[in-house]
C-alpha cells in the first residue's frame, strides 16, 4: 500500500509539474508582489521536495546501506 501511494504522488507530482494555465499572465499577485506562477513553483518545490523526503525515507532500498557499511 505504501509504494502505490508513493507512486501515486510521483504521478501526481509529474501532472502538476506540467503548468500550462499560468503562462500567458502574471495576475493574481500572490501576497501582493509575487506573480501567480513564480507562487505556485515555489510550493510545487516545497512539494516535491516533501515527496523526495519520503521516497528516501520509505523507499530508500536498504541492501544498498548494508553494502556501503560493510566496506
Amino acid at each position: 500500500m505504501k509504494r502505490a501511494l508513493l507512486v501515486l504522488a510521483v504521478a501526481v507530482l509529474y501532472v502538476l509539474h506540467q503548468d500550462i494555465w499560468f503562462w500567458r499572465t502574471a495576475r493574481p499577485l500572490v501576497f501582493g508582489f509575487v506573480p501567480v506562477g513564480l507562487a505556485y513553483h515555489a510550493g510545487f518545490s516545497v512539494a516535491a521536495a516533501l515527496v523526495l523526503w519520503l521516497l528516501v525515507t520509505h523507499a530508500w532500498p536498504s541492501h544498498l546501506e548494508d553494502e556501503a557499511d560493510r566496506k
